[in-house]
């Protein structure tokens, strides 16, 4: 795998992967200017996100659950003192549908997390990551109703060495 960064002036930078695809990176405003784009940190956190989304609605789909909505949400902390790492973070997933079978999206959560992830397994070993879950079911005019959340049994995943 391949990528790089061009500078485009002062912090601002555009990344671009072996892909084609390209995308805005900088840092923090300066009064009168404008954003320059993503933070690299916040582009490991969208990877992280991304990544275990990819595999938890894959295996959804080949559990044959009715999902109609789907988010995995990231909050991690971060170092107060420079280089300012991640600490821990706190995987969420969001899924929405008709008759959901909790089972599935735990074993589905599970398999991204100690399997199918990369992204995971390697920021597994540098800290802490809960994992969390909100189960909702489809209510009438795009409405839904919370029907469980909880924390995955595998809470904290362990610092794999």
């Amino acid at each position: 795998m391949n990528a790089k960064v061009t500078w485009r002036g002062r912090l601002s930078f555009r990344g671009a992967a072996e892909t084609g695809f390209s995308l805005p990176l900088g840092t923090e405003a300066v009064a009168g200017e404008e954003e320059g784009g993503f933070r690299p940190m916040e582009l490991i956190a969208i990877g992280l996100a991304g990544c275990t989304a990819m595999d938890v609605i894959s295996i959804l789909q080949k559990k044959r659950q009715q999902v109609s909505a789907f988010e995995v949400e990231v909050h991690a902390n971060r170092a107060e003192m420079h280089p300012k790492v991640f600490t821990e973070a706190e995987i969420e997933y969001h899924v929405c549908g008709h008759e959901l079978d909790e089972t599935a999206l735990l074993r589905a959560i599970e398999l991204s997390a100690t399997r199918y992830c990369p992204v995971q397994a390697m920021l597994s070993r540098a800290f802490p990551i809960r994992l969390k879950y909100k189960l909702y079911e489809n209510g009438g005019e795009a409405e839904r109703v919370l029907v469980k959340s909880g924390e995955c049994a595998l809470a904290i995943l362990p610092a794999i060495r």
